[in-house]
C-alpha cells in the first residue's frame, strides 16, 4: 500500500489561492484529487495519469485548478486559484496502479488504491 501524506490546506477568503501537496511513498502511474464537503459525497477534482502526466479536472474546477506532479519526489500538487465557498472541503490525494478498468473513470473512487488522511480546505465568503 502506498502511503500519502498531504498538506497545504487551510482558510482562505473567496478569490483567495492555496497549494496543497502530495508525498508518496513509491511511485504510481495515477495520482489525483479528491474532495468532500460535509453531507456530500466524495468527489474527483483532478487527476494526472500516464507516461506523460496528461491531466484532467472537474468541469466544477476548470480555469481555477490545475494539478501537477513531481516524479522525482513522488508528490503531486493541486494548485487552487480564485477559490469560492463551494470549494470547501476535505481534501484527499489518492493514487492508483495499472490501467483504468472498463467503465472505471479517474474521478471515481474505484480508480484509486490509496488514500491519504485528508487536509482542510475552507473558504469563506
Amino acid at each position: 500500500q502506498v502511503q500519502l501524506v498531504e498538506s497545504g490546506g487551510g482558510s482562505v477568503q473567496a478569490g483567495g489561492s492555496l497549494t496543497l501537496s502530495c508525498a508518496a511513498s513509491m511511485y504510481t502511474v495515477r495520482m489525483g484529487w479528491f474532495r468532500q464537503a460535509p453531507g456530500e459525497e466524495r468527489e474527483g477534482v483532478a487527476c494526472t495519469y500516464g507516461a506523460n502526466d496528461a491531466t484532467y479536472l472537474a468541469e466544477s474546477v476548470k480555469g481555477r485548478f490545475t494539478i501537477s506532479r513531481d516524479r522525482t519526489r513522488n508528490m503531486v500538487f493541486l494548485h487552487m486559484n480564485s477559490l469560492k465557498p463551494e470549494d470547501t472541503g476535505m481534501y484527499y490525494c489518492a493514487t492508483g496502479s495499472g490501467a483504468l478498468r472498463y467503465g472505471v473513470s479517474w474521478y471515481t473512487a474505484p480508480a484509486y488504491n490509496s488514500w491519504g488522511q485528508g487536509t482542510q480546505v475552507t473558504v469563506s465568503s
